[in-house]
């Protein structure tokens, strides 16, 4: 969308009826650090057992400064402009096929993260067909601890009332917890590995890869999407901004936030490895779901698990927000701002909220999905558009090193994904013929 063409008149003073809220520096960074950390917190440990810890920690600094550059990219060029949008930005470089593109990836990868969001926060309370939940375990099975109705039950007096608000500066406080208990989750886990150091039962690590065979060289392109999934948060660069007002003050407030987000999954991956080793899974969460030997052991697994359902919880909001800023525009982009239509508005945001409960109740395996979803689109969301846009220059403001960077994300970008949507098409049917195989042998 891009604004009506008009003259500002600064000698006439503003009505009282209509006064200009800006959002606040701390709000802001609240917000860009919700949307970074997401459930990727929990899938960075297992990039340090693939990659090995050094290259994971240049990853984990080299993706946000990479990242920052194109956020800079975006800013730059959206002020020379009058997109107000992702998609309007797209649309102005690239015609309605870039805005498409756009609304598209945004639109699929994050109410796949929804609905992801929904199934974890569902394992964790009610379990699944392999382990009970933790309202299961402490009251036994029952009709109101079922998968369904828990997550109808978190949906409509938690999410409801937080996706209803209609600024995203209004999410700042729900911002600020869910990265206050991000930290948390930080301490518990450095805690507890500090703890297992001490008593000598820490896990060996690798510094470096193990290149065994050709076949684990691909895998440690694998990685490399998961953590540009775990820096992704393009789609809300413009709300947030918007409401800012100011292009210098949105540059700090994304600064500020890739560096707690860069500290926090460090410390998150290094205390989460020494903590399990080779034995951590693509989702640390389950680690924490096997029982303790001790009883402050099992207790500080619940409390990590609850930290991360709460933390999801209030996520949620600021996802939902891209998704329905991108339909909306795709939808009606020639109608009134959203926030000011209160029919579309609630409208679109009951649509969203209740597609994405159906979608976590009834489609047991959306991993796969997601897998392929962020690999393409996140790396299309994060460098791939934004460098595309620095290359085509439509304002004419690119220097030389700009374009030789925005060239340089797109070709890296491809190849990352090319190369682990491949491993892991390649990893499936792996998979797949080896349980044949194994059916097989049995009949035999």
């Amino acid at each position: 969308m891009s604004p009506a063409a008009g003259v500002e008149v600064p000698l006439l003073p503003k009505s009282k009826a209509e006064p200009e809220k800006r959002a606040s520096l701390p709000g802001a960074v609240f917000n860009v650090s919700t949307s970074i950390m997401g459930a990727g917190i929990m899938s960075i440990p297992a990039t340090f057992k693939v990659l090995g810890v050094i290259p994971a920690f240049a990853m984990l600094l080299l993706v946000p400064w990479l990242v920052d550059i194109s956020v800079e990219f975006m800013l730059r060029h959206t002020h020379s402009g009058e997109a107000t949008t992702y998609g309007g930005l797209m649309r102005e470089a690239f015609g309605p096929a870039g805005s498409f593109a756009v609304q598209m990836c945004v639109t699929l990868s994050n109410f796949g993260t929804l609905a992801v969001y929904l199934i974890i926060v569902a394992d964790v309370l009610s379990g699944d067909e392999n382990k009970a939940g933790s309202l299961q375990e402490w009251f036994g099975v029952h009709w109101w601890d079922s998968r369904a109705f828990t997550l109808l039950f978190i949906v409509i007096f938690v999410m409801f009332p937080l996706v209803m608000f209609r600024r995203i500066e209004s999410l700042r406080y729900s911002s600020a917890v869910s990265t206050i208990l991000a930290v948390v989750f930080v301490g518990i886990s450095s805690g507890m590995a500090i703890y297992a150091f001490l008593e000598g039962k820490t896990k060996d690590v690798k510094l470096l890869p193990s290149l065994d065979n050709q076949t684990s060289f691909f895998e440690l392109f694998t990685a490399v999407p998961v953590i540009v999934v775990a820096y992704t948060f393009h789609f809300n660069v413009h709300s947030i901004s918007n409401e800012l007002g100011k292009h210098s003050s949105m540059t700090s407030a994304v600064r500020i936030a890739l560096c707690i987000c860069a500290a926090v999954y460090c410390a998150v991956g290094i205390f989460g490895y020494l903590l399990f080793g080779e034995s951590i899974m693509s989702d640390l969460l389950v680690n924490f779901n096997r029982s303790s030997d001790t009883a402050i052991g099992a207790l500080l697994n619940e409390v990590i698990r609850f930290t991360y359902v709460i933390h999801l919880v209030l996520v949620f909001p600021i996802l939902n927000f891209s998704v329905r800023t991108n339909i909306d525009e795709f939808l009606f982009p020639d109608k009134a701002p959203l926030e000011e239509d209160t029919p579309r508005f609630v409208t679109l945001t009951v649509t969203i909220l209740v597609f994405s409960y159906i979608a976590s109740i009834t489609i047991p395996n959306i991993w796969v999905f997601f897998q392929f979803s962020g690999s393409i689109c996140s790396a299309s969301i994060a460098f791939i558009f934004p460098g595309a846009i620095a290359l085509r220059d439509v304002h004419g403001i690119s220097t030389r090193r700009d374009k030789v960077i925005g060239a340089m994300m797109i070709i890296l970008a491809v190849i990352t994904s090319t190369l682990a949507v491949s491993t892991t098409i390649y990893s499936l049917i792996g998979n797949k013929a080896k349980s044949l195989g194994l059916m097989a042998a049995r009949f035999c």
